[in-house]
């Protein structure tokens, strides 16, 4: 049976849940997670776009590129989901969930924005972002 995870944003106004068993999780550093998230990376956990269901609550939205969407709370400003257009995957924000340590990053993505005192996650996969903008 795939383990549940649940998730949602600071004050409770979104709330998510998907099943998947482990769902692929991974750092990454390129200069818009950075901005979208407020932190030296983020960490991500991808998740079927089919299988994540809002529970509680419907986040924003907002394009942050031409090929992506960004999700948030609309109340707190949680970071919440990263979408590309037509992917079957939507990417959670690790810190969204209720268990976050429960994943295990396997890489690293946008390594050539990786901050130099951003240490974490060492002798993981690494890979440079393949979008430029």
């Amino acid at each position: 049976m795939a383990t549940q995870w649940t998730g949602g944003c600071l004050c409770g106004s979104c709330r998510y849940e998907f099943a998947g068993d482990p769902p692929h999780s991974g750092y990454c550093h390129c200069d818009m997670c950075k901005k979208a998230t407020g932190g030296p990376f983020a960490v991500l956990v991808q998740a079927r776009v089919e299988d994540l269901v809002w529970t509680r609550g419907s986040p924003a939205a907002y394009r942050s590129s031409p090929i992506a969407m960004r999700g948030f709370c609309g109340n707190c400003g949680t970071p919440l989901f990263l979408q590309y257009d037509g992917d079957e995957l939507i990417r959670v924000t690790a810190g969204s969930l209720d268990h976050p340590d429960r994943v295990r990053p396997a890489g690293h993505y946008g390594v050539e924005s990786r901050l130099d005192w951003a240490d974490g996650g060492r002798g993981l996969p690494e890979e440079e972002t393949q979008e430029r903008f």
